[in-house]
């Protein structure tokens, strides 16, 4: 087992600020009306092709996964879940259709698995026996090459980001330096990572690590706190960011990329309750809304030019 890890870069002036890019994008909801009160859309490939769920994990309603193609209607559905298990969240895709996740068992343990087009699922949790009870550990992401990302938690609650090779049955640790409690959650074909990490004063920041070890620390201006959920070929990276706190947090999608700054995206049915989660290559972002009724629902925006 390696390590990846990298050096911080200054950030630019373009990141001192926040721009509005709602009005760039045409949004749509996207549901799997088995559960019109709770979906997720989380990963989406260049084809159009997205990784998502349904249901919100309490008593009646597991978590159900799934892969939607276009043009997202219910009969693009294709169920996705991992042989036996309690529940399944499918969040990664690549462009060959291969996808990873997590299943949870009878005991309320998770479970990173992958899943290789046309071949049965299979499980992964990284090799430690410092695992939190139950076990937590999640695969996030994949890229064409079938490399994968996610974390696990240790047996102290904190989170270690890791990679795996499938091809080579190869784990890495993912490590920002300073940072601690950190979540890999999102990987591009240039092998770049993009994810999440407390920054060692009570804050959680997110970063891009690129495979040249450049490290880029995201930190939202005026946020309480910014993760990074996706990223593609062109390193733009997409996530969430969180304004205020408690009773009155809200949370923005955001756009960054290296030397473009940030830009607000947020549903325009979930303004202030907005999650973005993955980008392709093309720009479409997926993700998911709060909506006035409280339900939530799967987000899909394209250009609207």
């Amino acid at each position: 087992m390696g390590g990846l890890a990298g050096a911080a870069t200054a950030a630019s002036a373009a990141d001192t600020q926040v721009t509005d890019a709602s009005p760039n994008f045409v949004f749509h909801t996207v549901n799997d009306n088995r559960d019109n009160t709770f979906n997720q859309l989380l990963g989406i490939n260049n084809s159009g092709t997205i990784a998502g769920y349904f249901g919100s994990g309490e008593k009646g309603h597991p978590n159900m996964g799934y892969v939607v193609r276009p043009q997202y209607g219910q009969g693009n559905f294709t169920n996705e879940n991992f042989p036996g298990a309690a529940q399944t969240q499918v969040i990664g895709i690549n462009n060959n259709g291969d996808t990873a996740g997590f299943w949870v068992d009878g005991k309320g343990a998770n479970h990173g698995f992958y899943g290789l087009k046309g071949r049965p699922l299979k499980s992964v949790d990284f090799p430690t026996n410092d695992n939190a009870k139950p076990k937590v550990d999640q695969l996030l992401a994949i890229n064409d090459h079938d490399q994968a990302v996610g974390f696990y938690t240790d047996a102290r609650g904190t989170n270690h980001g890791w990679s795996y090779d499938i091809a080579r049955h190869q784990f890495k640790t993912v490590n920002v330096p300073g940072d601690t409690n950190v979540t890999a959650a999102g990987i591009n074909n240039e092998h770049d990572i993009a994810g999440f990490a407390d920054n060692g004063g009570g804050t959680t920041e997110g970063f891009l690590l690129r495979s040249d070890h450049k490290l880029y620390r995201l930190n939202v201006p005026g946020s309480s706190a910014t993760m990074a959920f996706g990223v593609n070929d062109g390193d733009e990276v997409v996530g969430a960011y969180t304004v205020g706190t408690g009773d009155n947090a809200e949370s923005h999608g955001f756009i960054w990329s290296p030397g473009f700054g940030y830009q607000n995206v947020d549903d325009p049915n979930g303004v202030g309750a907005t999650t973005l989660n993955g980008v392709n290559d093309r720009g479409t972002i997926v993700g998911f809304y709060t909506d006035s009724a409280g339900n939530t629902d799967g987000l899909l925006a394209k250009a609207a030019n």
